[in-house]
């Protein structure tokens, strides 16, 4: 009778681990697929405007940013697809919402 509790607990944590097990393999991402693009991809392109605008609505700056170089761009696939972007953003002369004609500033605003 004993033996058999034994048993029947050690065959339910056995059933617990593995599908503790393969919850946890399903979290993990897979890569499929990993490269460079160039940012006249229309997703790419997108996601720099979005860059942009977020950072520009989230920042306590009066001056608007700007990206001014794009440095890399990969697009990874797994169970969905994520672009990683890598840039240069620099405060433009133009103050808060014009953002028509702006250049880099120089000198003491410079950031």
């Amino acid at each position: 009778m004993m033996a058999e509790l034994w048993q029947a607990l050690r065959l339910r944590l056995a059933i617990l681990l593995t599908l503790m097990a393969l919850t946890y393999q399903a979290r993990k991402k897979t890569f499929l697929s990993v490269q460079e693009v160039t940012a006249v991809e229309d997703y790419a392109k997108d996601s720099l405007q979005w860059i942009t605008d977020q950072y520009n609505k989230e920042s306590d700056d009066k001056y608007h940013f700007r990206i001014f170089r794009v440095l890399k761009i990969q697009k990874r696939i797994t169970d969905h697809m994520e672009y990683h972007l890598n840039v240069e953003m620099q405060r433009t002369t133009c103050q808060k919402p014009e953002t028509t004609n702006c250049v880099p500033q120089e000198g003491e605003l410079y950031k």
